[in-house]
């Protein structure tokens, strides 16, 4: 299993892909967060923090990942190397977390840069250090957990089709409907509490939570089950591939 995510992660940084995922990554947050006059601005809002960060990173995310994983599977289809990694000593699960494993990997090396942000409005501030670290690094794992659920919708959109496309704009669309279609869908239901039920069916509702700094195991639950949902699927397709 490790050896199939070392295998895709030296394929990513073996071409363009992975260095131009984690270049626009990176231009985006930095222009809205530092250059451009927008709502997002550390330096127009007058506050020491990087929210801007984590409310732009989940829609930036929403068109980079599926981008990402769009190839991990419909690739192999398209090429035929999908019968010959079914002859290797590894189950449909194992192949699917190695490649998993190799997508949430690259997300960890994009995320990585940008703690310079926060060190740079710790050192920056009024007042040294006068940044809420805990809802920092609270919403650090909140998106981790958001871009591994990411990657497990572009896995199966991928497995779907032999067409990388294809299973971009299937993989797009899981991740939109997830982080802003439940939301929306909600405002659809008279009840409060109808509302509530089905806000928690989508990932913002339990992301926004462990932005605050406090990890909720309602909150991880929510996550490992969504990436389990998406997991099963994909097993099951690809067990029916030859």
């Amino acid at each position: 299993m490790l050896v199939l995510a070392r295998k895709e992660i030296r394929g990513f940084f073996g071409s363009i892909t992975g260095y131009l995922v984690i270049a626009v990554f990176l231009t985006l947050n930095s222009l809205f967060l530092w250059i451009f006059d927008s709502g997002f601005s550390i330096p127009e809002s007058g506050y020491a923090g990087i929210d801007g960060l984590f409310i732009i990173s989940p829609w930036v995310f929403l068109f980079l990942i599926p981008a990402v994983t769009m190839r991990l599977f419909s690739e192999e289809y398209r090429l035929g190397t999908i019968a010959i990694l079914k002859t290797r000593p590894l189950t449909d699960l194992q192949i699917i977390a190695g490649k998993w494993l190799a997508g949430i990997t690259l997300v960890l090396i994009a995320l990585l840069p940008t703690l310079i942000y926060y060190f740079t409005v710790y050192e920056l501030g009024e007042t040294r250090g006068n940044i809420d670290s805990g809802a920092t690094f609270g919403s650090y794992i909140g998106l981790l957990f958001l871009a591994a659920a990411y990657v497990s919708m572009g896995l199966f959109a991928s497995s779907l089709s032999d067409n990388p496309i294809i299973a971009f704009l299937i993989g797009m669309l899981f991740c939109f409907i997830f982080y802003f279609g439940f939301d929306q869908l909600a405002q659809v239901f008279p009840s409060s509490s109808t509302q509530l039920f089905v806000m928690s069916l989508g990932i913002n509702d339990h992301y926004v939570s462990m932005s605050r700094g406090v990890i909720d195991s309602r909150d991880v639950i929510y996550f490992v089950s969504l990436i389990i949902l998406f997991t099963i699927p994909t097993q099951w397709i690809l067990k029916k591939r030859v």
